[in-house]
């Protein structure tokens, strides 16, 4: 797969200390978007899902080692579009999963194209499935919010997808 790259700290790409991975690659090309550098489906680095897989389970070794046991909450898979990358990308979040940590997923897509497209590609179906908190739709530069936790513009939603697809609706979460 290719990356743009992975930050092992952070605490604005959801909630609790997170593990980014950030996905090359992007068709949206939304204006003004704070990360033009990902949308080359070309640039970035090459990454076996293993290797990424190994880099996130290090991660959670090194603060278990370290007794800051839990200091983790999750991985954050962002982008570029992350879900250019579905398959190889449901398999990270699920070995996320198997280690405790919970998976948010950014997306220029909503939730309703996701659905859509998962019918089609099981692969899509699979990482939304393993996402838990979606936070989805295109950046819109004249919806820009600076005061709103998790994202950039106010059309973005951020979705519990778990209770989203047991409901049958759209449930929005409570970050």
């Amino acid at each position: 797969m290719r990356l743009s790259g992975i930050t092992d700290v952070s605490f604005v790409d959801g909630p609790g200390l997170r593990y980014v991975i950030f996905a090359q690659g992007c068709k949206h090309g939304c204006p003004n978007c704070h990360n033009q550098k990902t949308w080359d489906v070309n640039a970035g680095m090459e990454f076996s899902v293993k290797e990424v897989i190994r880099k996130l389970k290090k991660q959670n070794k090194t603060a278990n080692d370290k007794s800051k046991s839990g200091l983790y909450q999750g991985v954050t898979l962002s982008g570029g579009e992350p879900f250019l990358q579905a398959e190889e990308l449901a398999q990270v979040a699920a070995s996320a999963h198997q280690i405790g940590w919970d998976v948010v997923t950014y997306t220029g897509y909503t939730y309703e194209q996701l659905i859509e497209l998962g019918n089609n590609d099981n692969n899509i179906k699979s990482l939304l499935y393993e996402t838990d908190i979606l936070i989805d739709g295109k950046y819109v530069h004249e919806k820009r919010d600076a005061n709103l936790p998790f994202r950039g513009s106010a059309n973005q939603r951020i979705i519990d997808v778990i209770k989203t697809i047991n409901e049958g609706k759209i449930v929005l979460s409570r970050l």
